[in-house]
C-alpha cells in the first residue's frame, strides 16, 4: 500500500481584500462608512479624501490581522474568499504574510468571477508541504460562466425571483484546482456562494435567497459527477471549500453580560447547502467538533437577534473522509473582534490591536485541517 501524502488545508472569508476606493457612500447613506457619517462634508472631493485616509488608516491593522489569522492555521494551501484581483493577493502576501510565515505562498490562482462588487476567490499554496513534499499545479478551471439553462437549474422559486434561463448560476465562482501532493491528485473546488442579505418581500435573508444557493450548491455537485463521474465520484479526491453562505444550525444567543449569556443550538429543517451534503455526497468536517464549537461567524443585527454559525466549510468527499476519519479541522478565532459573544470557555487571546467591532482580521473565522492523501 502507498504511504499517504499528507497536506494542510484552510478557507478563510478575508472580508474585502481590496486594492480600490470605493466612494459610493458619498450618494448612497446606507454605503456610507460610520465615521465619516459623524462629520459635515462639503463635497465629493473633500469625501473622496476622506475615505482614503480612512481606509489606509484602517487597512494595515485589520491586513497585519488577516495574516495573522492565516498564520495561525499553518496551511499549505489557502482557499480565500473576497479578493480583489491577484495584485492585491500579492500585495497582501508579499507586504504582510510573508514577513510572518516566512517561505510565502508563492503560487496564486483566481480568475474573474460574477460578483458586482469584484471581490473573487482564490487559492494560494506553497510549492511543498510542511513535510517536504511537493505540490504540483496541473490545471484550473472557472465555471463562472454557467447558467441555468446550461444546467438546468432554473427552478418556478428562482423564476419566482426573476431569474432567467441565460443568468449564471454562481454569483462569483466556483473555482476548480487540481493538484498533485507527492503525486497523488487532488482537486480543490473553492466556493462563495449567494449571500443572505437583508429581509425583503415578507421574508428574511435567509429564505429569501435560499433557491439561488440551492441552485449554486446544485451546480458545484453536477460539476464533481461530470468530472469524475456520478458512480466514481465518492471515491475520488476532492474537496469543497469556501464561504457557503448557509447554516444547518445555529448557537442562539440570548441573555447579557451582566445575568450571563445563554446558548441554544438550533437545528434547521432547510439549508442552501442541503445538496454538497445529501445522500452522503460530501462529509462536513466541522460536524466532528462539539455543536458548541462549530461556528465560524457572530450575526448580529442587536440584542433582539444574535447568533453563532457555520457558513465556512471543508467538505471531503467520503473516500477522503474515510481515510482521515480521525482528523478534526481547527478554527481560528483569535482574530475576532470584542463584541463576539463567546461560549463558556472559548474565549481566545486576542491578536494585537482587535478592536471592539474593528479592527479585525475579518467577519469569519479561517477554518483549517490536516488531510492524508492516498
Amino acid at each position: 500500500m502507498l504511504a499517504p501524502m499528507s497536506i494542510r488545508l484552510a478557507t478563510f472569508n478575508i472580508e474585502n481584500l481590496m486594492s480600490r476606493f470605493d466612494f459610493g457612500g458619498y450618494r448612497n447613506e446606507l454605503l456610507q462608512d460610520r465615521a465619516l457619517a459623524l462629520y459635515q462634508i462639503a463635497d465629493e472631493r473633500e469625501y473622496k479624501e476622506l475615505e482614503r485616509a480612512r481606509m489606509m488608516a484602517l487597512s494595515d491593522d485589520t491586513r497585519q490581522l488577516s495574516a495573522l489569522a492565516i498564520a495561525a492555521t499553518r496551511a499549505d494551501l489557502v482557499c480565500l474568499q473576497e479578493v480583489d484581483n491577484l495584485d492585491a493577493l500579492r500585495a497582501f502576501e508579499f507586504g504582510y504574510l510573508y514577513r510572518m510565515v516566512g517561505q510565502g505562498y508563492r503560487q496564486k490562482y483566481l480568475t474573474t468571477g460574477n460578483d458586482s462588487r469584484g471581490i473573487d476567490v482564490a487559492a494560494m499554496f506553497r510549492e511543498e508541504t510542511r513535510h517536504g513534499q511537493p505540490i504540483d499545479f496541473k490545471g484550473m478551471t472557472s465555471h463562472a460562466h454557467l447558467t441555468y439553462g446550461e444546467l438546468d437549474l432554473l427552478t418556478p422559486e428562482l423564476k419566482a425571483l426573476g431569474a432567467e434561463a441565460h443568468e449564471r448560476v454562481f454569483k462569483r465562482d466556483c473555482l476548480e484546482i487540481d493538484l498533485e501532493i507527492g503525486g497523488r491528485p487532488l482537486s480543490v473546488f473553492v466556493c462563495h456562494l449567494k449571500s443572505m442579505g437583508s429581509p425583503r418581500n415578507g421574508m428574511n435573508g435567509r429564505d429569501a435567497t435560499m433557491p439561488v444557493r440551492l441552485a449554486e450548491s446544485k451546480a458545484v455537485r453536477g460539476i464533481i459527477e461530470d468530472k469524475f463521474g456520478r458512480d466514481r465520484a465518492a471515491n475520488r479526491n476532492w474537496v469543497i471549500c469556501g464561504d457557503l453562505n448557509d447554516y444547518r444550525e445555529r448557537i442562539v444567543v440570548t441573555g447579557d453580560e451582566f445575568d450571563g449569556f445563554r446558548f441554544e443550538v438550533v437545528k434547521e429543517e432547510k439549508s442552501g447547502i442541503d445538496p454538497l451534503l445529501a445522500d452522503g455526497f460530501a462529509v462536513n468536517v466541522v460536524e466532528r467538533l462539539p455543536e458548541l464549537e462549530r461556528w465560524t461567524l457572530y450575526h448580529t443585527r442587536g440584542p433582539e437577534e444574535r447568533h453563532l454559525c457555520q457558513l465556512d466549510y471543508i467538505l471531503l468527499s467520503p473516500a477522503l473522509a474515510e481515510k482521515n476519519e480521525k482528523a478534526k479541522p481547527a478554527i481560528v478565532r483569535n482574530g475576532q473582534p470584542f463584541r463576539t459573544i463567546f461560549p463558556v470557555g472559548q474565549t481566545p487571546e486576542r491578536f494585537p490591536r482587535v478592536g471592539w467591532d474593528r479592527p479585525k482580521a475579518s467577519d469569519h473565522c479561517p477554518v483549517a485541517m490536516t488531510i492524508d492523501v492516498i
